[in-house]
């Protein structure tokens, strides 16, 4: 059984994996670690301390990316122009709502996503109350299931332990591709008249 301090610790942990925005490792992988680990601890106390501290450390992500990377490093016609799609997502909020669910119910890596939203300066809850609820879901899942992962993928990377790590990072540049891609897409243009083209140049340098 874990103790306060071991769920203390946890919470920190994880905390810390979902603030740093790139190339850290998935938090099922380490909560299906303790859950293997720690057989006879309840699995829903760890999913429900990771799912906490995994939506805590988004949601400082999230600030970061608005504070440093908007209010820095975007030029204003940049940042107008995502505010296209922050206008979109508010008029959606039951589709907002519904994506972030849909996506938390999975064990793809949410940085990218959290990052791009941080962008938008949207209020952190629309993304944070579903997040949480599928993280929930899914983290008890996994250390529900954490034996029998473990040992198959104990198994998978004996065999293919020198390519884990090349695709491990080949997945996380081209996730931060597409967040560098999301703010060149001009969803102004997109939106009023419902074709592709990349924001011109002009509106990408910061004054």
């Amino acid at each position: 059984m874990l103790g306060m301090v071991e769920l203390a610790t946890l919470f920190a942990i994880v905390f810390a994996l979902n603030v740093i925005p790139a190339f850290s490792p998935p938090t099922w992988m380490a909560l299906s670690w303790v859950g293997f680990n720690h057989p006879y601890s309840n699995p829903f106390v760890v999913a429900l301390i990771g799912a906490c501290a995994a939506t805590c450390g988004r949601l400082v992500l999230a600030k970061m990316s608005c504070v440093i990377v908007r209010r820095r490093f975007l030029s204003e016609a940049m940042r107008d122009n995502i505010d296209v799609i922050k206008g979109q997502l508010e008029r959606h909020r039951t589709l907002t709502f519904g994506a972030f669910l849909v996506y938390a119910f999975s064990p793809l890596p949410s940085n990218y996503l959290f990052i791009a939203y941080g962008l938008t300066s949207l209020p952190l809850a629309l993304a944070a109350v579903p997040f949480f609820i599928g993280r929930c879901v899914s983290y008890s899942f996994f250390v529900f299931t954490a034996s029998e992962v473990s040992q198959h993928l104990a198994l998978e990377l004996a065999e293919a332990q020198s390519y884990f790590g090349i695709y491990f990072v080949i997945s996380q540049l081209l996730l931060l591709a597409l967040v560098f891609l999301f703010t060149r897409v001009d969803w102004r243009y997109l939106v009023a008249v419902r074709r592709f083209r990349w924001l011109r140049r002009a509106a990408i340098v910061r004054p």
